[in-house]
């Protein structure tokens, strides 16, 4: 589904922490590494550089629902859940392929900003029409495609 993006991984010994799973850190990079793959596989990075723009997190939460551990294939979903002039919320859930178990969801709010000054910008609507949104009420029936 394009709305989806999927970041496919296997979960390398330096993410392990002291714990014997990956470290919680690493779930936001990994979640953050798929955000940025996706806005470049749609074009918009290319598109918001050229303008002088760029994306900022605002904010992020994670729940953490299982741990991951060295060897296992994990995949990073992601989509735009919402999509306004100057903000954007993305979600994620992280899945082990083996048995499809989510072991963490979470969101990142992004603000559009200049890249020079870290000022608010208003998004174009070419860079806007890049995404297809996938309203939450539509959520739960997407995913039953995707993990299946």
């Amino acid at each position: 589904m394009k709305q989806i993006f999927r970041y496919e991984l296997n979960v390398s010994d330096d993410t392990i922490d002291e714990n014997g799973h990956v470290n919680n850190v690493e779930y936001l990079r990994w979640m953050l590494d798929a955000a940025v793959m996706h806005s470049g596989i749609l074009g918009c990075t290319a598109a918001i550089k050229e303008i002088g723009a760029t994306w900022v997190v605002r904010t992020h939460h994670i729940t953490y629902l299982l741990p991951a551990f060295a060897g296992e294939k994990i995949v990073v979903l992601t989509w735009v859940s919402n999509l306004r002039r100057v903000l954007s919320l993305r979600k994620y859930k992280v899945v082990r392929m083996a048995d499809k178990a989510v072991l963490a969801e979470g969101e990142t709010d992004w603000v559009f900003v200049h890249a020079e000054t870290g000022k608010l910008r208003f998004m174009p609507k070419d860079i806007m029409a890049l995404f297809e949104v996938l309203p939450q009420e539509k959520e739960a029936e997407v995913m039953k495609h995707v993990l299946g």
